[in-house]
């Protein structure tokens, strides 16, 4: 399999993290974000909407979306699971990911972050922006985390699950965005249990970046 990456992203992060939970070997091509080759015409071929990550399978088949390619990766390779069976189980871990995936991210992603640059908007006021809709994220997230809490250290109980790949990024662009995580004990428990296996080390952005 190709990945095609950037060590920064987010959601490339999440796919890397899944990939290594599974064993599953696979080669990592970059596509520099911040240098636009997301744009490029040989990246939208693989990707119509110009992000990453991108997963080309060995027949060929390019799939897309962070969510979807940790879905199919759950579906083909079972073990461990990252998405529970059962259906409360898997409402729950559910709405922990998407409240990073659908409600933090795509407020804070580049293009979002270099349009309000292209807006005029300072660097200080940009940041400010980031770490608000972080810290209204992760605040419910924290709540949601204390109620559905399972015995074990990690968001997904006595191992990681899907909450957990989508939380240890999120976290991690948190701390780069300066924003304190004092109000949130439970994630940075669970960040920290997280980031203590190595198929979550391996992922990091310091392990893969390019040299």
């Amino acid at each position: 399999m190709i990945l095609y990456d950037y060590f920064r992203s987010s959601a490339a992060y999440r796919v890397r993290i899944a990939l290594n939970l599974k064993g599953v070997t696979y080669q990592a091509v970059e596509v520099h974000l911040v240098e636009g080759a997301q744009r490029s015409p040989e990246h939208l071929a693989r990707n119509p909407q110009g992000f990453v990550p991108a997963l080309a399978l060995d027949d060929g088949t390019i799939l897309t979306q962070s969510l979807a390619i940790i879905e199919w990766l759950d579906a083909t390779y079972p073990e461990p699971r990252l998405i529970p069976a059962e259906p409360l189980a898997r409402a729950r871990a559910m709405a922990q990911a998407l409240t990073i995936a659908a409600d933090i991210h795509p407020l804070n992603n580049l293009r979002v972050l270099k349009r309000l640059k292209q807006s005029g908007i300072a660097d200080d006021a940009r940041d400010d922006w980031y770490r608000h809709w972080v810290a209204e994220g992760f605040a419910a997230l924290e709540q949601m985390a204390g109620a559905d809490a399972a015995n074990g250290p990690y968001l997904g109980g006595d191992t990681p699950g899907i909450a957990d790949v989508l939380l240890v990024p999120q976290m991690y662009n948190a701390r780069r965005f300066d924003l304190p995580l004092d109000a949130y004990p439970r994630l940075v428990a669970a960040d920290a249990a997280a980031r203590a296996l190595e198929p979550f080390a391996a992922a990091s952005p310091e392990r893969v970046k390019p040299q």
